[in-house]
């Protein structure tokens, strides 16, 4: 990452090279210059560089004369519930999500609890490049306070979800794997209330990260076997700020993120409370689109990100929603990726069932998805996106958000990444050869 990386949503760098505690400062100061008034929440992930980043942060929230409230290590999930059990007018979260040690970042929430929207977004984003601060006299400096407990609210409103005594009876055996980041201290707290016999793995949040971050197959190959070999029902394995959320069954097969909504979904479906309108991005799998069209709702795909996920919810009255990189959103808990949400609800099917995981998932609609990747500038973006228009004439072409090209059967989306300088290659098929076809026509024009 040559240069920081902001977004609508907040910003992603190197520390010590693009992400500084000057930058982290200014930027925070232009965000303070677009609240309303009230306390602004400020949490992080375990990565060594957060205490660090928090204090600069707290320092430049207080200057421009706000109350902080210090929720020190808390999942992102977790501050978007405490800013609305808090009346907060917003929120820092600082975290890099799954990128490397050496990244770190800062996610802004506003007075709502979730994610910033677009228009709000920009509008810090041009504070933050205009360098706009609402710096405050030696008489009006904000105050700092400590959130004793912030996990509780979220726990509470979680277990509200699913039927706890159920699954207490069930006696679930889970490991949940953390790897060092924010998730533990909720998820530990969870499973227990949730009467699971809980094998823990990276539950200290101190960023000492024992395998890549990225909930991905070949990133948990060893926590997979660890699975199998502790005889557990499930592993639950989150990315550092536990809005994401992978699966391995019982026998150590990495079931994946896709399946995380996809189980979430079929379990909202079958729950006359739940049963509506559901909402996915352009890049989600087409199971959840299947599982409700089954149920006879209608599905509703938006423009890649947390926040045009949410907004789209919102706006048509979605019951149930989220992301295929293993991020359900509950309404009733908050509009934000939820990983506890995603373990609290696939075990809550998994009792209700009376299946295994490796049952639920092997019963889902069959499509097989690719990802790639490919290091071009975002200047070449256009012309990518012409040549596989004229490529492929048969396609019903969407842009917007890249390019989402789709077939009866299939589809390709091709976008410029939001947090990395990338172009990103997904495609689903009925054949994963299929869909590895169109990822590589894609690639070949690059």
């Amino acid at each position: 990452m040559s240069e920081l990386i902001i977004s609508v949503s907040g910003l992603r760098g190197i520390v010590g090279e693009t992400l500084t505690p000057e930058v982290a400062s200014r930027f925070v100061a232009a965000f303070a210059s677009k609240l309303p008034a009230g306390p602004i929440i400020v949490g992080r992930d375990g990565r060594s560089s957060g205490p660090m980043l928090s204090r600069a942060i707290t320092a430049a929230l207080t200057a421009c004369g706000r109350d902080c409230v210090d929720a020190d290590v808390a999942a992102t999930p977790t501050i978007g519930v405490l800013v609305r059990e808090l009346g907060a007018a917003g929120a820092v979260q600082i975290s890099a999500s799954h990128n490397p040690p050496p990244y770190n970042g800062i996610k802004l929430f506003g007075p709502t609890g979730r994610v910033l929207d677009a228009i709000t977004g920009g509008a810090i984003r041009d504070a933050y490049f205009d360098s706009q601060a609402d710096w405050a006299a030696f008489d009006q400096i904000g105050s700092i306070s400590v959130a004793h407990d912030p996990h509780e609210p979220h726990l509470h409103k979680v277990l509200a979800t699913v039927d706890t005594a159920a699954i207490v009876t069930a006696k679930h055996r889970v490991l949940l794997d953390s790897n060092h980041g924010a998730g533990g201290l909720l998820g530990k707290r969870l499973l227990q209330a949730l009467g699971c016999d809980v094998v823990l793995v990276g539950e200290t949040p101190d960023g000492q990260f024992a395998h890549v971050p990225e909930p991905t197959a070949d990133n948990l190959s060893g926590i997979a076997e660890w699975v199998r070999q502790e005889n557990c029902a499930v592993g639950f394995c989150q990315d550092p700020d536990a809005d994401r959320l992978a699966l391995v069954d019982g026998d150590g097969r990495y079931i994946g993120e896709e399946y995380t909504l996809a189980l979430c979904v079929q379990r909202a479906m079958a729950d006359p409370a739940t049963r509506g309108p559901i909402v996915i991005n352009g890049a989600t799998s087409g199971m959840s689109e299947s599982l409700a069209q089954t149920a006879g709702v209608t599905s509703f795909r938006s423009a890649v990100g947390e926040a045009n996920v949410a907004d789209m919810m919102i706006a048509e009255k979605a019951t149930y929603g989220g992301e295929g990189n293993g991020g359900p959103i509950d309404p009733r808990v908050g509009y934000v990726r939820d990983s506890f949400v995603g373990m609290a609800q696939v075990l809550d099917l998994m009792t209700a069932s009376g299946k295994s995981l490796a049952e639920l998932a092997d019963a889902l609609p069959k499509f097989h998805i690719v990802k790639a990747t490919a290091k071009v500038t975002a200047d070449f973006l256009p012309a990518l996106i012409e040549a596989l228009t004229q490529q492929h004439p048969d396609a019903e072409a969407s842009s917007g958000d890249g390019l989402r090209l789709a077939w009866p059967d299939k589809w390709l989306l091709v976008r410029g990444s939001n947090t990395e300088p990338i172009v990103r290659l997904i495609a689903e098929a009925q054949t994963e050869a299929e869909a590895q076809a169109l990822c590589d026509g894609a690639a070949a024009l690059i």
